[in-house]
């Protein structure tokens, strides 16, 4: 079985950030397979780079994401967070 996937687990966790902005990062984690751990750096990644914004609402966080930061990589520069989840996301209609 292949253990390699074609969308990181920080492409995917902002994808469901972007989706659900109050979701909690065991709700993230139970829904990738991977460790609340592991979301949390990520979230912690995501945040350090200015990809989205964490709000503190009373017990719960909520995120925001910055759809037109330029993607991470410099040969990506030129597409921005927003053309990314129209790619993950299609259905949501969001730009």
């Amino acid at each position: 079985m292949t253990t390699w996937t074609f969308i990181t687990n920080h492409s995917s966790v902002l994808a469901l950030i972007a989706e659900h902005g109050e979701i909690t990062g065991r709700e993230i984690a139970s829904r990738l397979g991977i460790t609340e751990r592991s979301v949390h750096r990520i979230i912690s990644d995501l945040e350090a780079e200015g990809y989205i914004v964490k709000r503190r609402v009373g017990r719960s966080n909520h995120y925001t994401v910055r759809r037109d930061r330029p993607l991470h990589r410099a040969d990506q520069r030129d597409a921005v967070v927003g053309d990314l989840l129209k790619v993950l996301m299609p259905e949501s209609g969001e730009s």
